[in-house]
């Protein structure tokens, strides 16, 4: 239930990616991020009116979890789908505190910006 720990990779202090960004994140190709987005309810990237996909920070954590559930936990997409269903409030699934209190204040700045 330990979320990895061998050299994490660093997700940028960002408010949303574009599937590359998360692609070159997690190292996958962005077909395997589109597959795992049929495959997990979870993932949702919200979409430009352009269709681009925009992942929050609390995707790609998912997509980071999802990747070593799959690739070193050598879980089945079943396996992981379950596993990450019972485990709602586990918090290597959950974002933290922390982190939603960041993307708060990023998405705040945000509008302020666009406001003047």
């Amino acid at each position: 239930m330990n979320a990895p720990t061998e050299n994490p990779p660093d997700i940028p202090d960002k408010l949303f990616f574009r599937i590359g960004e998360v692609s070159r994140i997690a190292q996958v190709p962005p077909s395997v991020l589109r597959f795992w987005e049929n495959e997990f309810p979870r993932i949702k990237p919200q979409r430009t009116d352009a269709g681009q996909r925009l992942y929050r920070r609390s995707d790609v954590e998912l997509i980071l979890w999802i990747k070593h559930l799959l690739y070193e936990r050598k879980f089945t997409i079943k396996g992981a789908r379950q596993h990450l269903k019972k485990g709602r409030s586990d918090a290597a699934v959950a974002p933290d505190k922390d982190t939603v209190i960041k993307e708060l204040y990023a998405e705040l700045k945000a509008i302020r910006d666009m406001l003047g």
